[in-house]
């Protein structure tokens, strides 16, 4: 059924007598013509009145059939049957329109009340407008309504809509945007098949058609239907709606059903491939039978394939005819407890919910067009109640019988408005799925009017007279956006009304069936609203059952895909060092939904006492789930981790307590070292102060001093500076110390030992300065040894990853092996010297003896140095600079207290002993016991 604008009037409104219509007129240009077999309806097979419009019908299989056959012929022929009845003053009824009341009787069992409804919706909508002051004053819409049963029909209607007046061909004009057809505007037709082939005509001519039940979403292509619109959702709306719902509920392992035709398969692909972006598993896709016997083998291998693969929700995108055979087979399967998430056309289909047994299929969750309004429904149906009652007062007062008794078809004037005397009587009640459609029907009849009076400049209050032309029209019906019944119509880019959906679900808490609206989907943004405290869970525990392949991975457990299924899974721990990462689920380029969401699901609100709004914000299937990723080169992460920890920077800080321990002996024995030079300063030409060196004890503890000082390079984060001075400070230093020691050492065997058998050598060693040189030489070439390996490899800080997982070790590099190595074998070769010297005066006076004291502190420091060697590969980071700084004091304290503490006792605490007198008697002793 569609209907078509006539052309319009400009002459003043006034109420026509009965029989014709209210508001059937026509401009005194372009007349309206009267209808010569009915302007409301046309019979199939028969041509169809002057003033054509397209309609439509369903073709076979297709979810928005109205009827065809028998049926859709009889609405073609009804109004005519009534003219029949009442005469004609123009043009006679044609021989197939003159039917005896028995044959009405007969087609009478075949009325289908849906097309009726529909066209009444028509017919009220142009009527209100025409009564208006406030929408198109002095303009009177004219309109005929065809029923289309046939894609021949409908095409017929289409063409005859696109004639001009008077005439019975299309003129191709050079400069289409001049054509003038008898038609500015069409209303439907209603089904897809129809639509496409109805479209793709009147688009070259850019006339507006505006259907109210075709929901293709091919439709929305503007490059071929440009001057398509509708007032129901797109299918590709519908899609977004049932995606999220199963978002929603956190169904991830889902089946698909659809009905075998247009809008059955083009609803399943969408779908399938939306749902192949998210994290949602299509289990299987498959097709409902076409045969209407649902215990055909068919049928049962289908419902057994929905059982074999274990999913609790199955998508029914589906038309009503297939959809009653398939839930008739469910029941005789003995399918309970499952989900079944309908689509618009059956979610509300009284055809369905009065299947034996349904009631023990489970839940039913659908989608359903936003309800009308009821004001509207209300006033239509006071309107049709007040035309019904008009029309039967008058049937009994018109001559309707000829001369010989039948019915005569001279002289009957048959107006678009008329009635149908008995449809009413034959029509069922409206229910929702009429009540939508016709509210679909009003809706498109005002967006037309509403372009027409934007087109006409009728704001003023006054309507123009210019010409108008479908594509002017088109524009403006793309602009509209007004206010209908608290509706706001308006239509997107592509023709689509920005509309949304109910959500609504089944409830048989009572006797009779019943639904409640539990949610909405609305558009511009798209949004899924689910008040979940309104569903009435049909399963044993009443709560919303659940359906997956795999339960998910707990936290930091990857997914090991088992088949081609994403969503059968099983779970693995991430290896320590790696992690999951979940934060970027949601990060998926727009090249992949950009047709479908503009944004990106949010995770599904488990409180079901409260409204949830899930903006299309889509939690996507993330190749991240299957694989665990590697931590930054400064994290790290434990066995099973959804993070990275930064990693611990670990180095000696000065705030350790460890770093306290070692500080205060180092700072004592700095101080411990300033107090002897003190002293010695103080005692410096004492027998004990010269024995030790003399003024070679201050250059031994200013050595001493510096190679001390090196252990504070130990603390704190290592540093370029830090790095390059801790070794060649301690390690010339401490060359300078033990080359004063081996010089002193050699000094005392010279005289008591030496000097009598090499008389020359001690004196040229002490008339050339050989104590000098030697120091002077022997540090040197330390200095040269540290210097070459600082050079060749610098020993800089360096960050060590691989020695805790969970720890950055910081220190000093090791610089170049061969150099240190060289300059600490240098030093042991001088310790050994020392040692050597010091144990062959071990015979020496007892003053002049150091043999014991400093061997044994020798021996110290080679313990302390191989200590420090063979845990110098074992330790890093802090523990290696704490080794270091032991093994430095080490070193040190024991060279401190064996040369300089027991003369500095002798000095401070026994100065009887620090005499000349008794280093003399000490010698004649020593030379009395070497003579004997």
């Amino acid at each position: 059924m569609a209907a078509s604008p006539a052309p319009l009037s400009r002459e003043p409104r006034a109420a026509p007598p009965r029989p014709a219509p209210s508001r059937g007129a026509a401009r005194a240009a372009r007349p309206a013509p009267p209808c010569r077999r009915s302007s409301c309806c046309s019979a199939p097979g028969s041509a169809p009145p002057p003033s054509a419009a397209a309609a439509s019908s369903a073709w076979p299989g297709s979810s928005r059939s109205t009827g065809c056959g028998p049926a859709g012929r009889w609405r073609a022929a009804a109004a005519c049957e009534w003219a029949r009845a009442h005469g004609s003053r123009r043009s006679p009824l044609p021989p197939r329109a003159r039917r005896s009341s028995t044959r009405f009787a007969r087609r009478a069992a075949a009325f289908r009340s849906h097309g009726y409804h529909l066209s009444q919706a028509m017919r009220f909508a142009v009527e209100e407008i025409n009564n208006s002051s406030a929408l198109l004053p002095n303009v009177t819409l004219g309109y005929e309504i065809h029923d289309t049963c046939t894609e021949a029909a409908s095409l017929h209607a289409t063409l005859r809509a696109l004639g001009r007046n008077g005439r019975h061909r299309i003129e191709l004009l050079s400069a289409l945007q001049r054509y003038e057809p008898r038609a500015v505007a069409v209303i439907g037709p209603d089904s897809t098949q129809l639509a496409l082939t109805a479209a793709a005509i009147l688009g070259v001519f850019l006339v507006p058609e505006i259907s109210y039940e075709a929901s293709l979403e091919m439709l929305s292509l503007k490059r071929f239907y440009p001057s398509f619109l509708r007032t129901i959702p797109s299918d590709g709306q519908q899609v977004k709606a049932i995606a999220l719902l199963l978002q929603h509920f956190g169904w991830t392992w889902v089946a698909l059903v659809g009905s075998d035709n247009t809008y059955g398969r083009d609803g399943l692909n969408a779908l399938y491939e939306l749902l192949a972006t998210s994290d949602v598993c299509v289990a299987y896709r498959g097709v409902i039978p076409a045969t209407k016997d649902a215990s055909s083998p068919e049928f049962h291998k289908l419902i057994q394939i929905l059982v074999d693969i274990r999913v609790n929700v199955t998508v029914v995108f589906s038309n009503r005819g297939s959809a009653q055979p398939f839930f008739e087979a469910v029941v005789q399967e003995n399918i309970t407890g499952m989900v079944w998430v309908g689509s618009e056309d059956w979610s509300l289909a009284q055809t369905i919910w009065q299947v034996p047994g349904i009631r023990n299929v489970g839940s039913v969750i659908g989608i359903s067009v936003e309800q009308a309004e009821p004001t509207m429904l209300k006033r239509l149906e006071s309107w049709e109640n007040a035309k019904e009652r008009g029309v039967s007062g008058s049937v009994g007062s018109t001559g309707l019988v000829g001369e010989n008794g039948s019915s005569s078809s001279e002289g009957v004037q048959l107006n678009c408005t008329q009635h149908c005397p008995g449809c009413h009587l034959l029509a069922d009640t409206p229910d929702i799925y009429d009540i939508q459609a016709s509210y679909n029907v009003y809706s498109a009849v005002y967006a037309v009017a509403h372009g027409l009076h934007d087109l006409l400049g009728c704001a003023s209050g006054v309507c123009s007279k210019g010409r108008v032309y479908p594509w002017q029209l088109l524009q403006k019906i793309k602009q509209v956006n007004f206010s209908l019944h608290k509706s706001q119509i308006s239509f997107d880019a592509n023709g689509n009304i920005r509309k949304g959906y109910n959500i609504i679900a089944w409830n048989w808490g009572g006797q009779s069936w019943a639904f409640d609206v539990v949610g909405a989907f609305t558009v511009n943004p798209d949004q899924l609203h689910i008040d979940q405290s309104k569903i009435l869970w049909h399963t044993k525990d009443h709560q919303a059952p659940v359906s997956v392949c795999s339960w998910p991975c707990a936290a930091g457990e990857m997914r090991l895909q088992q088949n081609r299924h994403r969503c059968c899974f099983s779970c693995v721990a991430c290896p320590a060092g790696t992690f999951l990462n979940r934060t970027g689920e949601g990060k998926q380029s727009e090249s992949t939904l950009g047709k479908y969401l503009r944004r990106e699901v949010m995770v599904p609100h488990q409180d079901k006492s409260l409204t949830r709004a899930v903006a299309p914000t889509w939690v996507l299937f993330s190749p991240a789930l299957y694989a665990c990723q590697a931590c930054g080169r400064d994290e790290w992460a434990p066995i099973g981790s959804e993070t990275c920890f930064n990693r611990t920077v670990e180095f000696l800080s000065w705030a350790d307590p460890l770093s306290w321990v070692l500080l205060i002996p180092t700072v004592l024995l700095l101080l411990l070292m300033a107090a002897l030079a003190v002293l010695f300063a103080r005692n410096a030409s004492t027998p004990v102060v010269r024995s030790a060196g003399g003024k070679m004890c201050f250059l031994m503890l200013g050595a001493l001093a510096c190679a001390c000082s090196s252990i504070f390079f130990n603390f704190g984060e290592p540093t370029w500076l830090s790095c390059l001075v801790r070794f060649p400070l301690f390690t010339i230093s401490f060359t300078v110390f033990l080359s004063c020691v081996a010089t002193r050492c050699f000094q005392i065997v010279c005289i008591f030992k030496l000097s009598a058998r090499w008389p020359a050598l001690h004196e040229a060693w002490q008339r050339r300065g050989g104590p000098k040189l030697f120091i002077a030489a022997s540090t040197t070439a330390q200095a040269v040894l540290c210097v070459a390996a600082v050079a060749s490899s610098p020993a800089g800080p360096q960050r060590l990853y691989s020695v805790a997982v969970d720890r950055v070790v910081l220190e000093c590099g090791a610089g170049s092996a061969p150099g240190e190595t060289a300059a600490i074998l240098y030093n042991v070769l001088l310790s050994l010297g020392c040692f050597a010297l010091s144990y062959a005066g071990k015979d020496l006076p007892a003053d002049y003896n150091e043999a014991k004291c400093l061997t044994c502190s020798l021996l110290l420091h080679l313990a302390c140095f191989a200590a420090v060697l063979c845990t110098q590969s074992a330790f890093r980071g802090r523990s290696a600079a704490v080794t270091t700084a032991l093994g430095s004091l080490g070193t040190l304290a024991p060279l401190l207290g064996g040369y300089f503490l027991p003369k500095g006792f002798v000095v401070l605490l026994r100065p009887h002993l620090n005499t000349a007198e008794h280093f003399q008697r000490a010698i004649r002793s020593y030379t009395r016991r070497r003579d004997d």
